[in-house]
């Protein structure tokens, strides 16, 4: 049920968001304004270290592996305390790195998730008045920005033996969030046997009311984050063995992609005309779909299919003409977009759950070790330089004016000049 506190991607058009200039001013949702991993920002730190173009330091307490993000001069992140049962969102100005405000949006009861997994995993995403946070539990609260919670949406009661992986995103006026979890009763359903009760959920910004409840239809487990096609006409979301478009306005499933694998991550990229996704454990396979048609398209809108390359953790980066993508054996493999034909391949050092990004022309990826690794994009493998951090990582990197925000397991470093 929804609880009322208080008063009161985006992809501009259908596989354009790659050519679509990104201010990169705000860094608003996972992977940025549109869920691709891309700025056009100019001017952005190329080395750093402990001691050397870090603008500021702040501890963040407890433990959570969303990613920051930043709108005008506030950067804001999750976290839970209370071994988990503490549900935080932490607002911090942005030039100087002081903690605002840290605010309690909920409690919840901690269970099962995987060792890589947080109770605040989950990326907030921000409309520039609000924060929109989900957690653990299938809980989505609406925060202003002095930290007050407005409502609070608990129509989901999410299980899952992973955790809760996938993050928010804000279209037409909607938060959608995609729960694929399992069974709390039999263990096996929804994780590896397929059911029928993952949703996409769409609640009104305004009022926390759930607007629609998009159906998978037959699925398993997934933390995949949602994408916007055809000007925020259309979501593309996936969960174990499906990738799906929904209507915004009502919730119903368009068309249907057969994708075996339970426990996929990787979010969707689009490039070429085309959604670039991969399916999880079991048959991992990294597809090229059309987009469009009525209904399951799986026999006639895969454009190709590649079983190597297939990305575990990370979403895959799209660099005309190249999709890049990093394995579960941490192999960077350099794809050609349009075909699917491996272009190069490098063993990385370290292990990656961090989405790579675009920045200055330049590639970055990040490790969980801290070190962030910098290359030219290109048919061949030329890297420009490393960057190490003290602390685990395994949150995305935020563009914000300038400066890299980057958050490990204890602290968020604003990397670059002083902020202004």
């Amino acid at each position: 049920m929804r609880s009322l506190i208080g008063a009161s991607v985006v992809v501009a058009g259908l596989l354009s968001s790659t050519s679509n200039s990104l201010r990169g001013e705000d860094w608003t949702r996972f992977r940025g304004p549109n869920g691709q991993g891309r700025t056009l920002e100019r001017n952005l730190p190329l080395q750093w270290s402990e001691d050397s173009n870090v603008a500021w330091k702040t501890t963040i307490p407890g433990q959570g592996w969303s990613s920051p993000i930043v709108s005008g001069d506030h950067i804001f992140v999750t976290t839970a305390t209370d071994e988990g049962a503490s549900c935080r969102v932490i607002g911090i100005d942005r030039t100087s790195g002081e903690i605002l405000w840290d605010s309690e949006v909920h409690r919840q009861i901690p269970g099962p998730k995987r060792a890589q997994n947080s109770y605040a995993t989950p990326t907030p995403v921000s409309d520039g008045a609000r924060i929109y946070a989900a957690f653990y539990d299938g809980t989505i609260v609406a925060v202003d920005f002095d930290g007050k919670l407005v409502w609070k949406n608990e129509d989901v009661d999410f299980h899952s033996l992973h955790g809760l992986g996938a993050s928010p995103m804000l279209v037409g006026g909607l938060i959608v969030m995609p729960f694929d979890g399992s069974s709390r009763e039999e263990q096996r359903v929804g994780w590896k046997e397929p059911w029928d009760q993952a949703v996409l959920l769409a609640v009104d910004k305004e009022t926390g009311n759930t607007k629609w409840r998009g159906k998978r239809g037959l699925s398993r487990v997934g933390h995949v984050t949602a994408i916007a096609i055809e000007n925020g006409q259309t979501v593309v979301s996936a969960g174990g063995d499906r990738v799906q478009a929904h209507d915004v306005e009502t919730g119903e499933r368009i068309w249907s992609v057969y994708s075996q694998g339970e426990g996929v991550t990787p979010s969707p990229v689009l490039g070429e005309g085309l959604i670039f996704t991969s399916s999880g454990f079991e048959e991992p396979t990294l597809r090229a779909i059309r987009p469009g048609g009525q209904g399951d398209v799986t026999e006639s809108h895969i454009a190709w299919e590649q079983k190597r390359g297939v990305p575990a953790l990370p979403s895959p980066l799209y660099v005309e003409p190249f999709l890049y993508t990093i394995t579960r054996d941490n192999i960077l493999h350099c794809i050609e977009a349009k075909s699917g034909e491996i272009v190069w391949q490098e063993r990385l050092d370290g292990n990656y759950s961090a989405s790579p990004l675009l920045a200055d022309g330049r590639i970055y990826i990040t490790s969980e070790e801290g070190i962030t690794t910098v290359l030219e994009p290109g048919p061949k493998y030329k890297e420009i330089t490393k960057n190490t951090l003290d602390g685990k990582t395994m949150a995305s990197i935020a563009v914000s004016r300038g400066n890299f925000f980057i958050r490990t397991g204890d602290s968020l470093y604003c990397i670059g000049n002083q902020p202004r």
